[in-house]
């Protein structure tokens, strides 16, 4: 509890202090950090806030939250409205007044000027050449099995269209089918390990609406078999009584 007070605490130092123009940075916390976007981790650039929660981030690093239709802050997800995101000028200024050294040559330099200045400093290019290289992982050559059923993707049972997840499938049908009386196996059901390929829905819209709000993967475990899933089920029901 008191580190958790202490972190609550060093994060509240830092939001005074970019709001109210302090220099000093928070205890264990240098300067150049203090300023830097928690996007992309470097100074900011054309710093912007968000007016509710008042968190701040580069210009360009916030852009793509602002093309959703409900933004949310990218650090504490609180909703926010996308007009009222603003140039932060208290910010700005202080990164034109504080210096801070080079985290490679130790040179001071103004925090506006910090990343023009780390990009073309030799001892900082030296520290990067030096981090481990960032290496794929190499494909396997192994065949995925061919027995492994498909529980990802389904096809419409009207109409045969391929390659729809659970909520397009449903989507699917809505649009293009509501008034399609036919009884048709639900390809969701059939995919499942109980489920029965040859049963047809009497009424596959309202089954699709009632049945598959959810995706089966959330709450079914297909590593084990119907017989230990029923043990267990036994198991607990017998430890509840």
């Amino acid at each position: 509890m008191a580190m958790f007070r202490s972190f609550v605490s060093a994060a509240q130092l830092r939001q005074h202090q970019q709001q109210n123009g302090a220099a000093a940075a928070a205890p264990g916390e240098s300067l150049e950090s203090q300023f830097s976007c928690p996007i992309c981790l470097e100074v900011y650039h054309k710093p912007v806030s968000i007016a509710s929660c008042a968190h701040t981030f580069c210009g360009d690093c916030l852009q793509p939250c602002l093309q959703v239709t409900s933004p949310l802050c990218p650090l504490c997800r609180m909703p926010f409205d996308p007009k009222k995101v603003d140039k932060s000028s208290s910010v700005e200024k202080q990164l034109s007044s504080y210096k801070a050294p080079c985290r490679g040559c130790s040179k001071k330099v103004t925090l506006v000027k910090m990343r023009s200045h780390i990009s073309s400093c030799t001892k900082v290019q030296e520290q990067m050449a030096n981090c481990p290289k960032f290496m794929p992982v190499v494909p396997t050559s192994q065949p995925i099995p061919s027995n492994i059923p498909n529980r990802s993707t389904f096809v419409c049972p009207y109409c045969g269209a391929r390659n729809l997840d659970q909520q397009e499938l449903v989507k699917h049908c809505m649009e293009s089918h509501r008034n399609d009386t036919n009884k048709v196996v639900c390809p969701v059901c059939s995919a499942m390990p109980w489920g029965d390929p040859s049963y047809k829905s009497s009424n596959f819209l309202q089954h699709l609406l009632h049945r598959h709000k959810f995706s089966y993967d959330t709450f079914v475990d297909y590593s084990i078999d119907e017989e230990a899933a029923l043990q267990a089920a036994l198991t607990l029901s017998l430890s509840e009584n």
